[in-house]
């Protein structure tokens, strides 16, 4: 593991809350399964979130290089992970553990600086497995200030003007062809280069995860009044590319500067939605109820809430926009760029 990967403190319960909207179908977007020091947040962990009372239908797994093959060339050791993540969907697909589809759809790790050479790790990822593997996500965090690595929990090396460079743009030409997708993860000084990339590669469907994230830590209340207007604006202008779809959701993580995660008490739905309702506004308000898709982001965000008040929270926050809209934003915009099948019967409307 990198230097620069942290072990998670002990996760929230949060369980006590009634359920809002309990019948309401939700693709968990984006959660992660690892086993590492200082927490395991596995198949059986993640099936105990999912089944507190929220009607988690299927989940989307995305990479935090777990499980990476430990020898062989560099550029195909992400095939563990995706081998892994699949046996996970395996075991959930044959019914014996509910019916949660977890891992209905797998995003897996890639380098894509190393150029060309990515091409036989996405082909192969495909292969091993064709019906789940969705795209790729490969972590291009940077900021001036790096004090915010302290919180990052997977392994890190953050390289300067990485969504820029030609050896990354000419690993990202790889994707549109196999109709992969590119999931995200910068902070909100780098939402125009993205908009770059999006505007480069019309073809790639860009997620971006976690908002783009608006960077807070450390700062008073003016200076994170500073930092939303400029998130603000720049989230508006990458909203214009069609080809861009938001997560919602990663507002657990440190990295917004709200201090959940120093808190020693458990936080319930209201106070979240308070604190997280003008960026999940703000984000349905510039991409609109089709392009945005609501997330979890655990176990990561448990460090400030447990599952059922995230849940909780991100319905009372959209809790005026109409059943069908609500559908789309917690369902069906992640069944259809993850490419995953809501018509079986175990995604219908109610548990």
């Amino acid at each position: 593991m990198s230097k620069n990967a942290a072990a998670l403190p002990k996760m929230r319960e949060g369980r006590d809350e009634q359920i809002i909207d309990p019948g309401l179908p939700i693709i968990d977007a984006h959660h992660h399964l690892f086993d590492r020091s200082g927490l395991r947040y596995m198949f059986e962990e993640f099936l105990s979130d999912a089944g507190a009372g929220h009607n988690i239908v299927a989940s989307v797994y995305v990479e935090t290089k777990e499980m990476a093959r430990p020898d062989g060339p560099d550029v195909l050791r992400p095939l563990g992970e995706v081998e892994f993540a699949n046996g996970v969907a395996a075991m959930a697909a044959s019914g014996r553990y509910g019916s949660c589809r977890v891992a209905a759809a797998i995003v897996g790790h890639a380098d894509l600086a190393q150029g060309d050479a990515v091409a036989e790790l996405l082909d192969r990822s495909l292969s091993c497995a064709p019906d789940r593997f969705r795209g790729i996500r490969m972590s291009t965090l940077e900021t001036d200030d790096t004090t915010w690595l302290r919180f990052v929990i997977m392994p890190l090396d953050p390289v300067s003007g990485l969504l820029a460079s030609s050896a990354f743009r000419q690993g990202f030409r790889h994707l549109a062809p196999r109709k992969l997708t590119y999931d995200a993860s910068i902070f909100h000084n780098q939402l125009n280069d993205l908009g770059d990339v999006a505007r480069d590669f019309p073809d790639t469907t860009i997620i971006l995860g976690h908002l783009g994230m608006a960077l807070g830590l450390d700062m008073d209340e003016v200076g994170r009044a500073e930092v939303f207007a400029r998130w603000r604006h720049d989230l508006g202008r990458l909203a214009r590319h069609p080809n861009v779809v938001c997560k919602v959701g990663g507002l657990g993580l440190p990295f917004w500067g709200f201090g959940l995660e120093d808190r020693p008490d458990e936080i319930g739905y209201a106070e979240l939605a308070t604190l997280w309702g003008p960026y999940v506004e703000t984000a349905i308000e510039l991409f609109g109820v089709d392009r945005c898709i609501m997330e979890s982001n655990f176990p990561p965000d448990g460090r400030s809430c447990g599952y059922v008040p995230l849940w909780n929270a991100l319905k009372h926050i959209t809790r005026s926009y109409s059943e069908d809209e609500k559908l789309a934003m917690f369902r069906d915009n992640a069944a259809r760029v993850y490419r995953i099948d809501v018509d079986r019967p175990e995604m219908g409307e109610t548990t």
